[in-house]
């Protein structure tokens, strides 16, 4: 005789291949109720999915409502969520990992089914096709945010690659510079119309795209503040001006008066400059930047970098990048005798006690004639030109 299934429990009937066969009415992720089946080589095994589904109905989980499969979750949430709702360079970073990398190695793999054993798997097979250990971590961290997203769309129950561990990378220990070695890069790029940009950048640790986004409307010199909302960024072959991504990005900073001069001596050039271009110059109304090519417009990002390392090339220091360069700030600071207070809005430390840690350690030789150098800074050489 065949086992009864409570009223509402679903259907269990045998094959004619042997197998077992279960049938339920649940509701999708469109809203739709939609009879469901489940299969298995026993009635117990069948009763047993079953009831994991109406429990997943119970708890107001819904199935999904078409055969996804990680490729066709993964180019639904590129070109609906992510290009939609992110920033460009952020966009088209998670774009090329998806089709670099995801894609090409779980793409066919059923989403509802995907496991760690299988993101696992397709992260040995990245390492053994050469792929470097950063980039398979950037990758495992985009399907974690695909996943997430899933989750919330219901798609899956779980994110399994947050399971999986991250790829070991191998960090490599670099120190910026001394700012002994800060103060002489100064001296000796004294003379370069970026002047002012190398201040901005090693005395205050300012990003590459927010120096470069720097607006005359942004600085305030009458009560030494300055308010970053803008930063230089490439989109589609094209420079543009872009909000900074968060409102603490934007708040207003101390302006030292160390950088508050080498911002006028930049206006000057830029006035200059002007004067010699002529009807060449260009520079729309919103793209008052302070930092222009000679000719007007904002500064590519990777140039301003390349002369960066020019400058870097002539001076007696270690060579460093400009996103290592930037933090030598805080100990700039401490020579400029800037307030710890006012170093703290600058370096956005979210306690004084930070600030403390990096002015009480400005005390060896090799700094001391740092300040000695920084000193003859500010009294001042040739302005640049």
């Amino acid at each position: 005789m065949a086992k009864r299934r409570p009223n509402g429990g679903g259907t269990i009937t045998r094959r004619s291949d042997g197998r077992f066969q279960g049938a339920a009415y649940v509701t999708d992720t469109d809203g739709i109720r939609k009879r469901v089946y489940r299969y298995g080589r026993t009635w117990d095994e069948v009763a047993e999915k079953l009831a994991e589904l109406q429990n997943q109905e119970r708890n107001g989980i819904p199935v999904p409502s078409r055969a996804w499969t990680v490729g066709d979750w993964l180019d639904y949430w590129i070109r609906q969520i992510v290009r939609p709702n992110c920033e460009y360079n952020t966009y088209a970073k998670y774009e090329g990992k998806v089709r670099l990398y995801l894609v090409p190695y779980l793409g066919k793999k059923s989403l509802p089914k995907l496991s760690p054993g299988l993101v696992r798997t397709a992260l040995a097979e990245m390492d053994r096709d050469g792929v470097p250990a950063p980039t398979r971590a950037e990758t495992l961290r985009v399907l974690r945010n695909a996943l997430n997203r899933a989750r919330r769309e219901e798609l899956v129950t779980r994110n399994v690659a947050e399971l999986v561990d991250m790829p070991r990378v191998e960090k490599r220990e670099r120190k910026p510079w001394t700012a002994k070695e800060a103060v002489t890069f100064l001296r000796t790029a004294r003379q370069h119309r970026l002047y002012a940009a190398l201040v901005l950048l090693l005395v205050l640790g300012l990003r590459r795209s927010e120096i470069l986004g720097l607006r005359w409307q942004d600085v305030d010199f009458d009560n030494q503040l300055f308010t970053p909302v803008r930063q230089v960024q490439r989109e589609n072959g094209k420079l543009v001006l872009k909000k900074l991504k968060t409102e603490s990005s934007q708040a207003a900073l101390p302006l030292p008066a160390f950088c508050a001069d080498a911002l006028r001596e930049r206006k000057r050039l830029q006035e200059e400059e002007k004067r010699k271009a002529g009807q060449r110059w260009h520079q729309e109304p919103d793209e008052d930047v302070i930092f222009s090519e000679r000719h007007g417009g904002p500064i590519e990002p990777r140039g301003f970098s390349r002369s960066f390392e020019t400058l870097v090339g002539h001076a007696p220091v270690r060579r460093v990048t400009v996103r290592l360069a930037r933090h030598t700030c805080g100990t700039l600071l401490a020579f400029l005798k800037v307030h710890p207070k006012v170093a703290q809005a600058i370096l956005r430390h979210s306690q004084i006690s930070m600030t403390m840690d990096v002015y009480t350690h400005v005390v060896d030789d090799d700094q001391r004639a740092a300040a000695e150098l920084l000193a003859d800074l500010l009294r001042g050489s040739a302005p640049p030109g």
